[in-house]
């Protein structure tokens, strides 16, 4: 009788492992806040957990390149998921789930009136960028220092950040003194840093649409679907809207 009541708890055990309910999904720096959010509300609807990977878009999708299982792929921009459905990792186009805005960001007070002249002053060592060549919001404020013509004058005091995750810490812990970064940051409830901020003119940069795809590692997946199908519902469009993004 012991041994049956031990062989059926093992059983039980087991069961719950193997049949335990899980996705991978690739995830854009932008959203390491808003992402453990989503992943929250969409367990409560579906009982399937979310484990994100977070990191460069451009990172992320040479990781899908190279065969990391992931399920999910949510890109800071559209370029990187066509890419990917362009070379085979996907049966279905990519969609835009979000739009993103780019903000100037310090512990400081500057004077975000005229940062683009403060930015050139001695009073300014050290500027923050995500690397334009994988992170889509290092590339949006490459582009505005550009048009804003300072770049070449401030390019001695640019850090790159591997991604918008590393921005976000160079910013808030003082490293630098400003940094171009997402409205994420500033608008996250959890960020109890005092922040001075301003959003950047869209007009200043390519817009910042930010692509999902449903990868073929998920093939057969329903679990991958159901997020999938919930990046594009009302909840949570609500709760990106709530920490920066736009329809």
């Amino acid at each position: 009788m012991k041994q049956l009541k031990f062989l059926t708890i093992a059983f039980l055990l087991l069961s719950s492992t193997t049949f335990a309910q899980s996705i991978k999904v690739a995830v854009a720096a932008n959203l390491q806040a808003v992402i453990k959010v989503l992943g929250a509300d969409f367990k409560q609807k579906t009982g399937i957990t979310v484990e994100p990977i977070v990191g460069a878009s451009g990172n992320l999708t040479t990781q899908i390149k190279n065969g990391a299982p992931f399920d999910v792929f949510l890109s800071a921009d559209m370029i990187f998921p066509q890419t990917l459905f362009a070379d085979g990792f996907s049966v279905k186009k990519p969609v835009v789930y979000a739009r993103g805005s780019l903000v100037i960001c310090s512990t400081q007070d500057i004077g975000f009136e005229n940062w683009e002249r403060v930015l050139m002053t001695e009073r300014i060592k050290k500027i923050a960028i995500a690397n334009p060549a994988i992170a889509p919001y290092g590339k949006a404020a490459t582009e505005v220092l550009k048009l804003k013509g300072v770049l070449e004058n401030v390019q001695s005091k640019i850090v790159t950040g591997e991604s918008i995750a590393q921005v976000n810490t160079y910013i808030t812990t003082g490293v630098v003194d400003v940094g171009f970064t997402t409205q994420a940051l500033v608008v996250d409830p959890n960020n109890k840093n005092k922040l001075f901020w301003l959003v950047i003119d869209p007009k200043s940069y390519s817009p910042i649409e930010q692509g999902m795809i449903l990868l073929k590692h998920a093939e057969g997946n329903g679990d991958a679907q159901k997020f999938y199908d919930y990046m594009q519902s009302g909840a949570a469009k609500m709760i990106l809207v709530e920490y920066g993004y736009h329809e």
